[in-house]
């Protein structure tokens, strides 16, 4: 009987024993659960923080790529009344100038585009004395732009009449 006694506390043992050790390993496994719960936290709170920082970010650029916009419209701006009153000054002094002569040099001219803007930029009946004397050839490429920039202003005149304003539509 001794012999199934000791068996039998032998066995209680290896039970008492298997089931300590599986009691361990399971709180060993729930420690490392709680560390890697915790990694994960502290990791989503680093990613909610990059995520308002990026936004920060991204609301700063958009703020000065508008102010960028802005300044280069401004810029454009500028730089078309600039050239206005650049040409306005060229017809000045080719009005002043002997039609033969500022025919001459409007025929000289490398863009009939710019030829075309400073003869816009006069009266009439001087432009017309102008254009007598100029060649042909540059005449009608002239010709061709001061029909665009017409039409352009007379578009233009419409609508400031209408009261709208160019790029807006009619229910703006």
């Amino acid at each position: 009987m001794r012999g199934s006694f000791t068996k039998l506390l032998a066995a209680a043992v290896a039970v008492n024993l298997a089931t300590s050790t599986a009691a361990l390993a399971q709180k060993a496994q729930k420690v490392e659960i709680e560390k890697e719960l915790k990694r994960l936290e502290q990791m989503r709170k680093q990613v909610k923080a990059l995520i308002q920082e990026n936004r920060k970010l991204l609301q700063k650029i958009e703020a000065e790529r508008k102010a960028l916009e802005e300044a280069r419209r401004e810029l454009e701006k500028e730089l078309k009344q600039a050239q206005s009153e650049r040409y306005k000054k060229l017809a000045q002094m080719f009005s002043k100038m002997d039609p033969e002569l500022a025919g001459q040099k409007i025929s000289a001219l490398q863009d009939p585009k710019e030829a075309a803007l400073i003869l816009y930029n006069m009266k009439a009946r001087k432009a017309g004395a102008i254009l007598d004397y100029v060649d042909p050839k540059v005449v009608s490429q002239i010709v061709k732009y001061l029909t665009t920039f017409k039409s352009a202003a007379a578009v233009c005149k419409s609508l400031q009449e209408s009261g709208q304003q160019l790029g807006k539509t009619p229910q703006e």
